[in-house]
């Protein structure tokens, strides 16, 4: 394998991930979770247990980014590409609905909806999308930090912000009005200095129990929130802490997502067809995310589907798992079929704007910042 392939596994895992956070939309758009005020049914309790399965999905996703990214040159070239992707699928869908006679909110709000298409990042189209984006503009600052501190200074830093993002949150009975239950870029920025540790350093331990600390933590995700279930219908005082085990900010939340991580992280998978077939679809998995997540779609596509598989809307656990089954497949490779398209015009699109002023700009731009860097790695070596 050459050494700018990306490895197989971490791609997996990065498909899997993606995996996860369609089961996490379709457990919550079927409206198949325990809730305070409703009957636990076979088919609440089956989401339940899926979605602390799959809770760890959008904190391993970063995982990804900061355990790779500190060991990278930021790319000024890699961020608009970033941004012309969210841009394509958040104008691009809109027209295809119209096109179809489909109602948009664009049509619903007027110059209010449109403004969510030209501005995404803005506007929090995509909260994980713009976070995302703005992480990955922060990635040179960050690392810049981390190279330039001790292992010991890094220890102290991630220790105080884990104590303050999670740690007092993930005990407190009470909401914070700091808390934004890691939907927020200051817990993004947490989660990739943790990445850019264990990509450092290591982690030993939890390396060694990766399997056993990602189910344990979920399990700890799934008993607390039954147990607050139990308490909560005699006291309201409850009612809270029965939701933050599903906060991504959440000790264990972050705890499963590191131990599936590590698990991946050892598993070994031949070069070859498959390897770079996993490569490719790990490429294109943020377009099932923007697919799928897109404001005209994210609370249209269940019914749609459930209509095609379900129009006599039987219920019951059966049902349930089929219709979940469907729904991954579906805008699983649905978005990896769109995604692989835009992939296929953004490629052509580079060729034609090869050599230009454009293209220019941001290949120098490009070599500034990894000369820049490659300075700042090798003085953070020389202080460690």
């Amino acid at each position: 394998m050459t050494e700018n392939k990306r490895m197989a596994n971490y791609e997996l895992l990065r498909a899997v991930a993606m995996v996860m956070v369609v089961i996490l939309h379709f457990v919550a758009r079927s409206e198949n979770l325990v809730e305070l005020d409703e009957p636990v049914t076979g088919s609440r309790l089956a989401g339940t247990v899926l979605e602390f399965l799959a809770i760890a999905a959008v904190n391993t996703y970063v995982l990804i980014s900061g355990y790779f990214g500190v060991k990278s040159s930021f790319r000024p070239s890699k961020a608009v590409a970033l941004l012309l992707q969210i841009w394509f699928y958040a104008l691009l869908i809109p027209c295809v609905l119209m096109a179809a006679g489909l109602p948009t909110k664009g049509a619903e709000l007027g110059i209010y909806g449109w403004i969510q298409y030209l501005f995404p990042v803005e506007t929090e189209h995509y909260w994980f999308a713009t976070s995302y984006f703005m992480l990955y503009l922060l990635t040179p600052v960050l690392n810049a930090a981390v190279r330039a501190m001790s292992r010991r200074q890094l220890q102290l830093v991630l220790g105080g912000l884990l104590i303050l993002f999670s740690g007092i949150k993930s005990i407190s009975p009470v909401m914070f009005a700091f808390d934004r239950y890691g939907y927020d870029l200051p817990w993004f920025i947490c989660v990739y200095l943790v990445a850019a540790y264990l990509g450092l350093y290591g982690f030993p331990f939890f390396e060694k129990w990766s399997w056993f600390l990602y189910a344990g933590s979920s399990l700890v995700c799934l008993l607390v929130n039954m147990g607050m279930y139990a308490l909560a219908q005699r006291w309201d005082s409850f009612r809270y802490y029965f939701t933050v085990p599903y906060h991504y900010n959440y000790i264990f939340c972050l705890t499963a997502a590191i131990g599936l991580f590590y698990g991946f992280s050892k598993l070994h998978i031949k070069e070859g067809k498959v390897a770079e077939a996993i490569r490719r679809i790990g490429g294109l998995c943020f377009g099932v995310y923007l697919l799928h997540e897109h404001i005209d779609l994210r609370y249209s596509w269940y019914g749609w589907i459930r209509a095609l598989i379900n129009p006599s809307r039987k219920e019951g656990i059966g049902v349930f798992l089929g219709e979940l089954a469907c729904c991954v497949v579906i805008l699983f490779a649905a978005g990896i079929f769109v995604d692989y398209i835009r992939s296929r015009l953004f490629a052509g699109a580079a060729l034609w704007l090869k050599n230009t002023r454009i293209s220019r700009f941001l290949d120098g731009c490009d070599r500034e910042m990894a000369v820049k860097e490659g300075k700042d790695k090798a003085y953070g070596q020389n202080q460690g």
